[in-house]
């Protein structure tokens, strides 16, 4: 079941299908994280064929963000250390965020206020886009 969720919450799913579901992180910058619906630790206990959709489906997500938010670069990052499961963040990094050019968890840079467009339009934009694994 696919669903587009509300945005009042400091994360929401804004696409979900049977191997995957897209979560949003509250932050600065637009970021997404695409997570497998199975709890799989490592990207080799993926099958090829799920791991072939969720490149997919991050590639998708990157083409999104560098169309509709012009970002100095797109940072994908897999860490999975403090939760243990296959999860991929996407995110939309700006020269002038307040990180850049360290990692998002790295030490602030500076303070500065970023103008970006509407997210519930970009949200929508992903949702439209990934249609195809409905």
């Amino acid at each position: 079941m696919l669903k587009l969720a509300k945005t009042d919450l400091p994360m929401h799913i804004i696409f979900e299908n049977h191997n995957f579901y897209i979560e949003t992180e509250k932050s600065q910058i637009p970021w997404l994280k695409v997570f497998t619906q199975e709890p799989y630790k490592e990207l080799s206990d993926l099958n090829d064929e799920l791991r072939q959709q969720l490149w997919e489906i991050v590639n998708i997500i990157e083409k999104e963000m560098i169309e509709y938010y012009q970002p100095t670069k797109i940072n994908i990052a897999s860490f999975a250390n403090m939760l243990p499961r296959v999860h991929i963040h996407v995110m939309a990094r700006f020269q002038d965020d307040n990180y850049y050019p360290n990692p998002m968890w790295g030490e602030k840079q500076r303070e500065h206020q970023l103008t970006l467009p509407d997210e519930e339009k970009f949200f929508k934009r992903v949702f439209a886009a990934l249609q195809k694994f409905a």
